[in-house]
């Protein structure tokens, strides 16, 4: 890759934390200044960037519509959408959709609950792998030794007093969660957020996606928490048959 290019998306990624003016982004650059300016006249002419009255840089137009077409070409996200807008007028709750990035679990999609209490995430942003129920849904259903690996190479950060903390308690649990069919986050990432997620699957029947309804515990205790779960396997199954997946206890022959 040219290292013009490198420099252009060391902006971006520079520019994603908010804006700035060509000194701030040239201070922290490891090239001149002009070359600074040069890049960022080149990302403007492409709306990658645009000036604000202040004369700081921010992000453009051009980076929101590709990030909106590459989220529409994502199969599982179109798919999905109709059932989690049901599922999200049925509860009131806030859903998020999740799928592995490379090695990452990342959220592809959200609707925000109708609670005054809101979820601080976003679309893009990655879930803790020992933590978050869309991770424990993801890891779940990948073979033993893959599942072995990951747990093994995690940097097991402590949210809360809850959250898992050893490779052998991840691996118990997800031993659990693919048992049952569905995972819990009892505010293992969050002291005042308790979640649930289910698995959605393509028609091999591997788990593509996990959705999963993110609840402040103010608003509903453990068991309102759990009565959720009935819900959110419909939406989920929904959601893998269009897909393409048919449920084997459903269809025996």
């Amino acid at each position: 890759m040219s290292q013009s290019l490198l420099r252009a998306l060391d902006l971006l990624g520079e520019l994603a934390a908010g804006p700035a003016s060509l000194d701030e982004l040239a201070s922290r650059a490891t090239v001149h200044k002009t070359t600074v300016m040069r890049l960022l006249h080149s990302l403007e002419e492409k709306r990658f960037v645009v000036r604000d009255a202040q004369q700081r840089y921010r992000l453009g137009p051009k980076l929101f519509e590709l990030s909106s077409l590459a989220l529409e070409q994502r199969d599982v996200r179109a798919a999905a959408r109709p059932h989690l807008a049901k599922l999200n007028e049925l509860t009131g709750h806030t859903i998020h959709l999740a799928a592995f990035e490379g090695s990452d679990v990342t959220y592809i999609d959200k609707l925000e609950s109708r609670q005054p209490v809101r979820m601080y995430s976003r679309i893009g942003l990655t879930a803790a792998l020992n933590a978050a129920a869309v991770s424990k849904v993801l890891l779940a259903d990948l073979p033993p030794a893959r599942r072995e690996a990951i747990a093994a190479s995690i940097d097991y950060r402590k949210f809360t007093e809850r959250t898992i903390m050893t490779p052998d308690a991840l691996l118990a649990e997800l031993d659990r969660v693919a048992a049952q069919g569905w995972a819990i986050d009892d505010s293992e990432h969050e002291e005042f957020v308790h979640c649930v997620a289910a698995p959605i699957r393509d028609a091999s029947g591997h788990v593509v996606a996990a959705a999963s309804c993110s609840v402040p515990m103010v608003l509903l205790d453990h068991e309102g928490l759990l009565a959720l779960v009935p819900p959110l396997t419909a939406c989920t199954e929904a959601i893998s048959q269009d897909l393409g997946w048919i449920n084997p206890e459903r269809n025996p022959s």
